[in-house]
Protein backbone atom coordinates (compact mmCIF):
# COMPACT_ATOMS: atom_id res chain seq x y z
CA UNK A 1 0.00 0.00 0.00
CA UNK A 2 1.24 3.90 -0.15
CA UNK A 3 1.22 3.93 4.10
CA UNK A 4 3.64 6.12 5.34
CA UNK A 5 4.48 5.96 9.73
CA UNK A 6 3.56 8.80 11.73
CA UNK A 7 4.65 9.63 15.04
CA UNK A 8 2.19 12.05 16.18
CA UNK A 9 2.88 14.26 19.33
CA UNK A 10 1.01 17.26 20.79
CA UNK A 11 0.89 19.89 23.44
CA UNK A 12 -2.69 21.12 23.68
CA UNK A 13 -3.21 23.68 26.49
CA UNK A 14 -7.27 23.13 26.81
CA UNK A 15 -8.67 20.21 28.56
CA UNK A 16 -11.47 20.40 26.06
CA UNK A 17 -9.42 20.46 22.99
CA UNK A 18 -6.75 17.80 24.44
CA UNK A 19 -10.05 15.20 24.60
CA UNK A 20 -11.14 15.83 21.23
CA UNK A 21 -7.51 15.70 19.30
CA UNK A 22 -7.44 12.50 21.14
CA UNK A 23 -10.47 11.18 20.48
CA UNK A 24 -9.70 11.82 16.57
CA UNK A 25 -6.25 10.44 16.98
CA UNK A 26 -7.83 7.23 17.92
CA UNK A 27 -9.45 6.91 14.63
CA UNK A 28 -5.99 6.96 13.13
CA UNK A 29 -3.57 5.62 14.79
CA UNK A 30 -1.97 3.88 17.94
CA UNK A 31 -2.48 5.14 21.16
CA UNK A 32 1.68 5.25 22.68
CA UNK A 33 1.87 6.96 25.27
CA UNK A 34 -0.30 10.23 26.89
CA UNK A 35 -0.10 12.47 24.10
CA UNK A 36 1.66 10.57 21.56
CA UNK A 37 0.40 8.21 18.41
CA UNK A 38 1.30 6.16 16.10
CA UNK A 39 -0.57 6.07 12.42
CA UNK A 40 -0.14 4.74 9.12
CA UNK A 41 -1.54 7.18 6.55
CA UNK A 42 -1.97 6.93 3.37
CA UNK A 43 -1.70 10.74 1.86
CA UNK A 44 -5.48 11.21 1.51
CA UNK A 45 -5.32 10.46 4.94
CA UNK A 46 -2.66 12.42 5.88
CA UNK A 47 -3.89 15.24 4.48
CA UNK A 48 -7.54 14.82 6.45
CA UNK A 49 -5.70 14.47 10.02
CA UNK A 50 -4.05 17.85 9.22
CA UNK A 51 -6.89 19.47 8.21
CA UNK A 52 -8.92 18.33 10.94
CA UNK A 53 -6.08 19.10 13.67
CA UNK A 54 -5.80 22.47 12.34
CA UNK A 55 -9.27 23.41 12.51
CA UNK A 56 -9.47 22.47 16.57
CA UNK A 57 -6.42 23.79 18.13
CA UNK A 58 -5.54 27.32 19.47
CA UNK A 59 -2.88 28.08 16.90
CA UNK A 60 -1.54 30.14 19.68
CA UNK A 61 -1.34 28.02 22.88
CA UNK A 62 -1.57 24.51 21.13
CA UNK A 63 1.42 22.67 19.07
CA UNK A 64 1.00 19.84 17.42
CA UNK A 65 4.14 17.04 15.74
CA UNK A 66 3.68 14.78 13.22
CA UNK A 67 6.92 13.23 12.00
CA UNK A 68 7.10 10.91 9.16
CA UNK A 69 8.77 7.91 9.27
CA UNK A 70 8.82 6.73 6.22
CA UNK A 71 7.32 4.40 4.54
CA UNK A 72 5.19 2.23 6.62
CA UNK A 73 5.92 -1.69 5.14
CA UNK A 74 9.93 -0.51 5.02
CA UNK A 75 10.14 1.09 8.67
CA UNK A 76 13.17 -0.07 10.81
CA UNK A 77 12.63 1.93 13.91
CA UNK A 78 15.30 2.16 16.48
CA UNK A 79 13.33 2.93 19.77
CA UNK A 80 14.19 2.64 23.16
CA UNK A 81 11.33 1.77 25.49
CA UNK A 82 11.67 1.76 29.07
CA UNK A 83 8.98 0.46 31.50
CA UNK A 84 5.69 -1.15 31.42
CA UNK A 85 5.11 -1.44 27.53
CA UNK A 86 7.49 -2.44 24.83
CA UNK A 87 7.18 -0.20 21.34
CA UNK A 88 6.08 -2.07 18.33
CA UNK A 89 5.36 -1.01 15.00
CA UNK A 90 1.40 -1.14 13.95
CA UNK A 91 0.93 -3.63 11.46
CA UNK A 92 -1.07 -2.99 8.32
CA UNK A 93 -4.39 -4.58 9.07
CA UNK A 94 -7.18 -5.82 6.42
CA UNK A 95 -10.35 -4.51 6.56
CA UNK A 96 -13.41 -6.64 5.41
CA UNK A 97 -16.08 -4.49 4.94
Amino acid sequence: MNERLYIVAYDISEPGRWRRIFKLMKGYGEWVQLSVFQCRLTPKQHAELVALLDGIINHVEDHIVLMDLGVADNVIPRVVSLGKAEFQVIEHEVIIV
